[in-house]
C-alpha cells in the first residue's frame, strides 16, 4: 500500500513539474542557442541559497550531492520555497559550480 502511494505521488509530482515548466534542464555548453553567461548568476545563486534554504533547514554542503541530484532537489524546493524560475536556475548554477 505504501509503495503504491509513493508511485502515485512520484507520478503526480512529475506531471506537475512538467506541466508548470519547473523541471530544469541543462544545455550543452557549446550549444549555439546558449545565451551568454551572466557573471552575477553565481553570486545571486549563493545569496538566494543562503537566504532561502536556511529559513527552513540547515544548509547542505554543495559537495554533498552530485550535479544531477541537485537538479532534482532544486526542482522540488522551487515549489516548496516559492522560488522563481530564475532564482532556481541561479541556485542550481551556484550549487553545481561549487560541487
Amino acid at each position: 500500500m505504501k509503495n503504491r502511494f509513493y508511485q502515485l505521488f512520484a507520478a503526480a509530482l512529475v506531471a506537475i513539474l512538467l506541466g508548470t515548466g519547473v523541471v530544469l534542464t541543462q544545455r550543452p555548453a557549446d550549444a549555439a542557442e546558449t545565451p551568454a553567461a551572466d557573471p552575477m548568476q553565481f553570486a545571486r545563486g549563493a545569496q538566494t541559497w543562503a537566504n532561502t534554504c536556511a529559513r527552513c533547514h540547515n544548509m547542505r554542503d554543495p559537495k554533498e550531492l552530485r550535479d544531477d541530484q541537485w537538479r532534482v532537489a532544486i526542482a522540488h524546493m522551487r515549489v516548496r520555497a516559492g522560488l522563481t524560475g530564475q532564482e532556481a536556475r541561479d541556485v542550481l548554477l551556484f550549487l553545481q559550480g561549487s560541487n
